[in-house]
């Protein structure tokens, strides 16, 4: 750890690079404190935390984001802030269980390339759908926040892309300008801590089969595998072993759920966005854990207001963008067997909405054209 310490670099590009998933962050943490009532003191606070644990024991900027399928299930269903959190400790438990007893090490052994490359192709298409959706909900071609503000934020991007100008914390302050000129938003600063919140046993029986359960296959697959093999493209001289992702992953949401935090996982898309945005050490993940632990302290829920009104075409460009960067990386020399097993996991995985049956119907395909 002490070395990873070591390797971490702090400058505005690290910075920059911080903020590349905030297309993902944002718009979920939002959603679920104003539909089911989580604490966005103790669910910003947390992830914070997490961002700079993560920092110290990976020497990647590695991303620490919502559980997605959680959330959705949370917004769809109308779920408690007690029984989103049991459902995120539930996940992180068996997580945990899973790396301990070995059974991710056979899983990843087992996996062909190919439909780990298809895992990621089909996640990258999925957050490029979801950005250019984001963008399309914006305030249209007369608006600040609207496809104008988007055109500008795609040229910045692409613009300068290739050099050392911090292209994200362009867009992050290009974005808090719109929302100050858009909506006025006053922050109460004082000491707001995150609170002891138990959870009961129904909200464990409650959450466990609607929530807990959708989310299990998607964590492994995208938080701890499609992680892994991202980190052995992007940084092959330092990557992240499955099982080390998965135990970080497990041990995630065991403290923040009895605080009422956010169920919290790393992701194959916000490592993507990251490292598109400028980040190449964990020196900017420990700079964006520390800013998250001081505004969360200071600021507490009345940050939100502008988290609310921050613009959806800055945050669906950014989304967008991290999701190419993915779907990019996926792209190998593969035979023709390769790449039938790669574009059948994206292609069922988008269609069905599940990268579980995706890489099911992958792995299918790949077994069936092997030859004896």
């Amino acid at each position: 750890m002490t070395n990873n310490l070591k390797k971490a670099i702090f400058d505005a590009r690290e910075l920059s690079g911080a903020l590349g998933d905030l297309g993902t962050f944002l718009p979920l943490l939002v959603a679920m404190v104003a539909q089911n009532g989580v604490d966005f003191t103790a669910a910003l606070f947390f992830a914070g935390f997490f961002n700079v644990v993560t920092g110290i024991v990976f020497a990647i900027p590695m991303a620490v984001q919502p559980m997605k399928a959680i959330a959705a299930v949370a917004l769809l269903q109308g779920l408690s802030a007690a029984q989103i959190a049991a459902a995120g400790l539930c996940v992180s438990l068996l997580v945990l269980l899973i790396s301990l007893t070995g059974l991710l090490d056979w899983v990843q052994k087992t996996l062909p390339t190919s439909v780990i490359r298809g895992l990621q192709l089909g996640l990258g298409l999925s957050l490029l759908i979801k950005g250019v959706g984001l963008i399309a909900s914006s305030g249209g071609w007369w608006s600040l926040d609207g496809y104008p503000l988007a055109l500008v934020a795609i040229f910045l991007t692409f613009r300068f892309e290739s050099t050392r100008w911090p292209v994200a914390l362009l867009l992050f302050g290009l974005g808090c300008a719109v929302a100050a000129l858009q909506h006025p938003v006053a922050l109460q600063p004082g000491l707001h801590l995150p609170h002891w919140t138990p959870l009961s046993w129904g909200d464990l029986t409650g959450s466990f089969w609607s929530a807990a359960l959708p989310q299990l296959p998607l964590t492994l697959l995208n938080s701890v595998i499609a992680v892994s093999a991202l980190s052995f493209d992007l940084f092959p001289d330092r990557p992240a072993s499955p099982r080390k992702v998965a135990f970080s992953v497990g041990l995630m949401n065991l403290v923040p759920a009895f605080f009422g935090g956010m169920p919290m996982c790393h992701g194959a898309g916000g490592l993507a966005g990251q490292a598109r945005f400028g980040a190449r050490s964990n020196g900017s993940i420990l700079m964006l854990g520390g800013i998250k632990m001081f505004v969360a302290l200071l600021f507490g829920t009345s940050l939100l207001a502008l988290c609310k009104v921050y613009p959806a075409s800055i945050l669906g460009t950014m989304l967008a963008v991290s999701g190419l960067e993915l779907a990019v990386v996926a792209q190998r020399s593969f035979t023709r067997t390769e790449a039938t097993a790669m574009l059948v996991t994206a292609g069922v995985g988008l269609a069905l909405n599940s990268p579980a049956l995706g890489l099911l119907a992958g792995w299918l395909m790949w077994l069936c054209q092997r030859r004896p």
